[in-house]
This record gives C-alpha cells, structure tokens and sequence, in this order.
C-alpha cells in the first residue's frame, strides 16, 4: 500500500519529527493541531478561538489532501482541562456538523503548554 506524506504552507510547520498528515489510498490520518497560526503566532484568548485555530489548521491540511471537513470520520481532541469542554463543544459543533466519531480527553501537558490540540482521520 502506498502513502504520501502531505504538507500544507496554511498550516503550520511541525514541531517535531513529524508530518502534518499522512494519506493513504483509504484514509488520511491528520497529526494534532495546536492553536497556532501557519506564521507560528500562538492564538491567545478564549478556549474557542483556540478550538478554531485547531480546526483551521485541519481544514488547511486537509485541503492540500484533496480532502475536506466534511469528510472526516475520527476527531480525537485533548484538552488541559476539561472545565473547557462546553466551551470548546460550542465551537467545534460548528465545523463538524455531520458528527463524525470523537474521543476527548483531558492531559496533564500539552506541546508548548497550549490548552487544546485536535487530530483527526478522514476520507480521501
């Protein structure tokens, strides 16, 4: 089977030995996102401007996959703290209307201290 690994300028550049994504002839698995601009700006403010700066980044990746929100069927988001789940429910329900499959969790430590990080697997 093959993949390839998929990279998108609109989103930003990994902060490890990672890819953005991989895609495979059946599904492209995305890495977390952190609220963080493709230009590496940090969103600061509320845990739903975090939240769209995540699904953002997603959406870019996607993007470039060929792919689409609409076409994700695994959403697996961490929290630093789940007192954030309403919040961050109120802005994901906005982008994921067709309810794909989803795991939260709350984590002790996220990268660079951030309060939210999402990945996902779609659909090519």
């Amino acid at each position: 089977m093959s993949a390839s690994i998929v990279y998108s300028k609109d989103a930003p550049f990994p902060l490890g030995p990672y890819s953005q994504a991989v895609k495979t002839p059946t599904a492209i698995y995305l890495s977390g996102q952190i609220p963080i601009t493709a230009d590496g700006k940090f969103i600061e403010g509320s845990i739903a401007e975090k939240t769209r700066q995540c699904i953002t980044n997603l959406k870019a990746v996607l993007t470039e996959a060929g792919s689409s929100i609409e076409k994700v069927v695994k959403v697996t988001i961490f929290l630093a703290d789940m007192d954030y789940f309403a919040e961050m429910n109120g802005e994901y329900e906005k982008w994921f209307i067709h309810k794909p499959a989803r795991s939260c969790v709350a984590v002790k430590t996220l990268p660079k201290n951030v309060d939210v990080e999402i990945e996902a697997i779609a659909l090519p």
